[in-house]
């Protein structure tokens, strides 16, 4: 057993290793947002999907392109916008003519969702009915077309980016798609360190070369040791505890119910814990304490919570009941 377990730490601090190298070369490319990065990697070793919003600038394709280049792994982008049509993201049939008998049939070319890592880029300026395209890749790992399924290849990460900002010719994704997605990530500006070093960095005519240094076959590893991180049934219950303090319904806290329309549900505490084991596994370690959960209960919690508008006219967002909520949940653990 104690070889086993040597074996299995040995195995962890390789791969561990291998993520560690996986950020240097996306430091190659990216200036800081090193907490964002952080949080992208969770996204995959969960097995999940990301959304990241920020403002233009903030090198929000540009980190996911990078990511994709250092990790060997198909990958595609697709540019949403409005006239975007479901046929174009997951493929369509076209009339193909066998030349040996002359006769005619219909062939599904595979759009761009067949890959491994895709990128939807200002998802949010695609109609609701192309959007929901993605809804069957994003939950069953397949794409239903004419009454056949195809699977898609794992691992596969759909990682979309939006921006806050502009109104015009946007969607706003509904809350079922939005409940899809792992992490809601939000990128802020980068310091003032960070930003002399990015204007520095693009405005020379040196170009860095990525490196793929961690393989598909690592990644589906990776997520199989998540699984097999241990939680104690106290943070299980303190998971619980939090995501069932978000519904106004049933909760005794006051803020929560002046503030929010509707609560997550388990889903939430589903991701919760997931993405803290990932957390914990991505720092070498193979047991998850609540600093693990504390870490990811913002980008797990702020699309899943909806305020009502009594919030919104005092400037109360989704951050800020979470917030209250890790406050509150502490007495838990004590």
């Amino acid at each position: 057993m104690n070889k086993e377990l040597e074996g299995l730490q040995q195995e962890i601090s390789t791969l561990t290793g291998k993520l560690t190298a996986l950020k240097k070369e996306i430091a190659k490319v990216i200036v800081g947002q090193e907490k964002t990065i952080d949080q992208l990697l969770i996204t995959f070793l969960a097995g999940g999907h990301a959304l990241l919003e920020g403002v233009p600038g903030l090198a929000k394709t540009l980190m996911i392109r990078t990511l994709a280049q250092a990790i060997d792994l198909d990958f595609k982008r697709i540019q949403f916008t409005p006239d975007l049509m479901p046929s174009d993201i997951i493929g369509t049939e076209i009339l193909e003519e066998d030349h040996t008998t002359g006769k005619k049939f219909f062939e599904f070319n595979k759009g761009p969702i067949f890959s491994n890592i895709i990128l939807a880029d200002e998802i949010n300026r695609t109609p609701p009915k192309t959007q929901a395209a993605l809804l069957e890749a994003m939950q069953e790992f397949e794409v239903t077309y004419a009454g056949t399924t195809y699977a898609l290849e794992k691992p596969f990460f759909i990682l979309a980016t939006q921006n806050p900002i502009e109104q015009s010719g946007t969607f706003p994704l509904p809350e079922a798609q939005q409940d899809r997605f792992l992490l809601y990530i939000k990128i802020d500006y980068p310091t003032a360190s960070d930003e002399t070093a990015i204007l520095k960095a693009t405005t020379s005519s040196q170009k860095a070369t990525i490196n793929a240094v961690i393989t598909g076959k690592d990644i589906k590893r990776l997520q199989e040791l998540v699984r097999e991180i241990p939680i104690s049934d106290v943070l299980i219950e303190y998971v619980s505890a939090m995501v069932r303090a978000t519904r106004p319904a049933t909760t005794a806290i006051d803020f929560v119910k002046q503030w929010v329309s509707w609560g997550a549900g388990p889903r939430a505490g589903q991701a919760m814990i997931l993405t803290a084991k990932a957390s914990a596994l991505q720092q070498g370690r193979t047991a998850v304490t609540v600093e693990d959960i504390n870490n990811v209960v913002l980008p797990v919690l702020r699309h899943r919570i909806l305020i009502n508008f009594k919030a919104e006219a005092q400037g109360i967002t989704a951050d800020d009941v979470t917030k209250h909520l890790i406050e509150e949940a502490q007495h838990l653990l004590k």
